[in-house]
């Protein structure tokens, strides 16, 4: 606690820094919301693909999409809502998300095919767009910078909260109703909030924000979408040659060359690129991608072992879930203890290896491998995801100043979910990949028009065993061969990820380095010097000493 002493310090309010945990709370069940959404459609996706009345019917491809929908827009969106939050208040935007948010989960409950999902799905990531960054601005804003590693530790527990609840809750809606109503349960949730959000959080804004890039929104938007069509293209089709596949990734790739062109040269860019000057900074949002590239790439196909290899219920599967979650919960709040005696390069290179092995270790699952491992497996993930967001966001946040905490966030969610979708896209192509080539000879038992959908992934093969009836029953057991061959080699690749990004941490971030000045400033825009970017990050060590 602050003593008398060191009020005189403080910058924030008196009646704000009273309430400062109170507000902490709101701001978490407002990222409860868009973490749980993601979390619940998690053991969803097996039902949404079985046919009607159950499901939608979607195929792999269109799961896919169901997820990167949400996420291409989200990351599309993220920075420029920062810099609205800054500009416009955080508060507001806050609340308009919310609002936004809450309007396109009820859509999605009530959608009648898998393209009205899709659809609906980008709506909720729009809103999602100006929830995600202006929580962790707000944070920024109501803490002072001894207690703000505390602060984010608790709010990246939050978010492990909502790993927790999200698969089993989805599992309870699954069990009693139709799977639309994983998506209509938030829309209690957002009335809550915004009833909160109206009464607690103060409003908070840059006085000199940024102004608004609608090229650089719209280019960075279309790249991404192209980029990631083709990817998923390819490996719905198994075939990274076909001239679709070979367009949509080109032009992708040039759009997105265009956007990196355009944000160097801009007056006013969306990202501005001045931030990357920075070794530390870039490495630390280097590490969120490359995190989520190969945790998302990975948990997508963990559901349809679970369920349709082996066997259990969407309520069950959540369950099996836990131990991810409780670890984030328990361990993220306590990474900063961590850091403090190890220092960020040594805690987040751990936790990213411990992350590449567990990764690893679903190369080594199988059919009737005891479901105790794949529980530990599932616990330490989630030790090594804590141990890896908290420290790097902490870094993030304080290089940059606290009036451009919307950018600052915003930079860190956006290559989170570019990493994410890019995992999702790209492994789940090498899994259809692996899949199909497996399971292409066991499908001359169906007609040749039905083998190709039958061969993109487990669940389109089983459907069409079932419609065979009783000589359907041979195809049950390739399938699950082959599939378990398709998630061996898919988290191979998704483990050499992580351990890529154990590289560039070990490389870039800093360690313990030398206690600073702890004279309270705040560090430039862009600092120049590793050191300034160490001091920044290891501020917490001197500035406790103030209470």
């Amino acid at each position: 606690m602050t003593s008398p002493a060191a009020a005189p310090d403080r910058r924030i309010p008196e009646h704000v820094h009273r309430r400062r945990w109170v507000i902490l709370g709101v701001l978490i069940l407002s990222l409860l919301i868009v973490v749980l959404d993601n979390s619940i459609l998690n053991v969803a996706i097996k039902t949404i693909s079985t046919p009607a009345p159950t499901g939608l019917g979607a195929t792999q491809s269109e799961l896919e999409w169901a997820i990167n929908a949400y996420t291409l827009v989200f990351a599309g969106l993220l920075f420029t809502a920062g810099l609205l939050g800054d500009r416009l208040g955080r508060k507001r935007t806050l609340l308009g998300g919310l609002a936004v948010f809450g309007i396109g989960s009820a859509l999605a409950a009530f959608s009648g095919t898998p393209a009205e999902l899709i659809g609906f799905r980008a709506v909720m990531g729009l809103g999602a767009a100006f929830v995600m960054p202006a929580t962790l601005a707000v944070l920024m804003n109501v803490f002072e910078r001894d207690e703000q590693p505390k602060a984010i530790g608790i709010w990246a527990g939050g978010v492990g909260l909502a790993i927790a609840i999200g698969p089993v809750t989805g599992g309870l809606l699954l069990d009693h109703f139709w799977w639309g109503s994983v998506f209509l349960v938030n829309v209690p949730i957002v009335l809550t909030a915004l009833a909160l959000m109206l009464w607690l959080v103060p409003d908070s804004r840059d006085p000199d924000p940024g102004r608004i890039d609608p090229v650089g929104v719209v280019l960075s938007v279309a790249g991404l979408v192209l980029l990631v069509y083709g990817i998923i293209k390819g490996g719905q089709l198994a075939d990274f040659t076909d001239p679709v596949v070979l367009s949509s990734i080109g032009a992708g790739l040039a759009v997105l060359a265009a956007f990196v062109v355009l944000e160097k040269r801009s007056t006013h860019p969306s990202i501005d690129m001045a931030y990357f000057r920075n070794k530390v900074f870039s490495a630390s949002i280097a590490a969120i991608a490359l995190v989520f590239f190969a945790l998302m790439g990975v948990t997508f196909f963990a559901v349809f072992y679970t369920q349709s290899v082996r066997g259990y219920s969407p309520l069950e599967t959540g369950l099996l879930m836990l131990p991810l979650a409780a670890a984030q919960m328990i361990f993220a709040p306590r990474a900063r203890l961590l850091v403090d005696r190890f220092g960020n390069r040594a805690t987040t290179t751990g936790g990213m290896l411990l992350l590449a092995a567990m990764l690893g270790a679903f190369a080594v699952l199988d059919a009737d491998t005891p479901i105790w491992i794949l529980e530990v497996v599932f616990f330490l993930m989630g030790a090594g995801m804590a141990n890896i967001m908290t420290p790097v966001s902490v870094v993030i946040m304080q290089t940059l100043p606290r009036e451009k905490a919307g950018s600052a966030s915003a930079l860190s969610n956006t290559f989170r979910q570019v990493g994410g979708a890019l995992g999702i896209a790209i492994l789940g192509s090498v899994l259809s990949t692996a899949y199909r080539t497996h399971i292409e000879d066991e499908l001359v038992l169906l007609p040749p028009g039905l083998r190709h959908a039958a061969g993109e992934s487990i669940e389109a093969t089983l459907g069409a065993a079932a419609r065979l009836g009783p000589r359907g029953d041979a195809l049950v057991g390739p399938a699950n061969d082959a599939f378990l061959h398709a998630m061996h080699v898919t988290a191979s690749w998704g483990a050499g990820v992580a351990v890529l990004g154990a590289i560039v941490v070990a490389l870039f971030l800093p360690g313990r380095g030398p206690e600073p000045g702890g004279d309270g400033k705040e560090e430039e825009l862009v600092p120049t010097g590793a050191q300034d970017a160490t001091d920044s990050a290891d501020s917490a060590d001197v500035t406790r000493k103030r209470g």
